[in-house]
C-alpha cells in the first residue's frame, strides 16, 4: 500500500443515500416556501454539513429556517432509509481487502453521528467500523470544504496528512481533502468527472478502488 490510511467519505461513497437524502432536502426546502429540485440540492448541498443548508439559505433570502428543521429533516432522511438504503455496489470487497491487508481506514462524513450509524446499521457496515474509525463534521464544528474534519480524523488515526488518501464524490469533499495536503480518489458515479477535477485520480466503479490504493 502506498498510504497509511484510506479515510472514507460516508454519503455516496460507502452507502448510497445521496439520492434519498437530496430527494427529500429538496421536497422539504420547497414546502417551507424555498424552492428547490433535486439538481439544486444535488450542486449546493450534496457532500456538505447542515449548516451549510442553513448558511445558504439566510445568504439568498434573508429568512432562517425553523428551528426544528434539522430534527425533522432527519426523521424523514432515517425513515427513508430503513425503508431504501443499501450500501455502495462494491464497497465491501474493499473493506474486505484493507482488513485482509491490515490497512488503516476509517470514515470521515459531513452527516452528524447518528447518521452515520443509522446508515451503517442499516447496511450491515456496522461491522466494519467500530466508534475509533468514526469521524463526523461534528467533531469540530466546520464541514467540508474546510480540511479540519479530514485532519482530525488523520491526527485520531495518528497518521500524517501526507500519508493518507480521501475517497470522495463531492467537490467540497475534495477541496477539503486536497486543502488538508491528502492525495484524493474521486468516485464520479454520481457526479461528472469534470467536478471532481482536482481529484488525484478518478474513479467510476467501485471495483477500480482497491488497485488504484496499492
Amino acid at each position: 500500500m502506498r498510504y497509511d490510511l484510506v479515510i472514507f467519505d460516508n454519503d455516496g461513497v460507502l452507502v448510497d443515500s445521496e439520492p434519498i437524502s437530496n430527494r427529500l432536502l429538496a421536497a422539504y426546502l420547497t414546502e417551507l416556501g424555498y424552492p428547490t429540485s433535486y439538481e439544486d440540492s444535488i450542486r449546493d448541498y450534496m457532500g456538505s454539513a447542515m449548516h451549510r443548508v442553513h448558511d445558504l439559505v439566510e445568504e439568498r433570502t434573508g429568512e432562517r429556517l425553523p428551528a426544528e428543521f434539522d430534527d425533522v429533516f432527519h426523521g424523514r432522511v432515517f425513515a427513508a432509509f430503513e425503508r431504501e438504503l443499501q450500501a455502495v455496489g462494491g464497497v465491501v470487497d474493499v473493506l474486505e481487502k484493507l482488513a485482509a491487508g491490515e490497512v488503516p481506514y476509517c470514515v470521515a462524513s459531513s452527516g452528524s453521528h447518528e447518521r452515520i450509524r443509522v446508515g451503517h446499521r442499516t447496511t450491515g457496515l456496522d461491522r466494519w467500523f467500530d466508534e475509533q474509525r468514526i469521524f463526523s463534521s461534528q467533531d469540530v464544528g466546520k464541514g467540508k470544504p474546510a480540511p479540519d474534519l479530514f485532519l482530525y480524523a488523520a491526527e485520531r488515526m495518528g497518521v500524517a496528512p501526507g500519508r493518507c488518501v480521501v475517497v470522495e464524490d463531492s467537490p467540497l469533499g475534495v477541496q477539503a481533502a486536497l486543502a488538508a495536503g491528502m492525495d484524493v480518489v474521486g468516485f464520479t458515479a454520481m457526479t461528472p468527472a469534470a467536478k471532481l477535477a482536482g481529484a488525484t485520480q478518478l474513479f467510476s466503479r467501485m471495483e477500480e478502488l482497491a488497485g488504484l490504493l496499492a
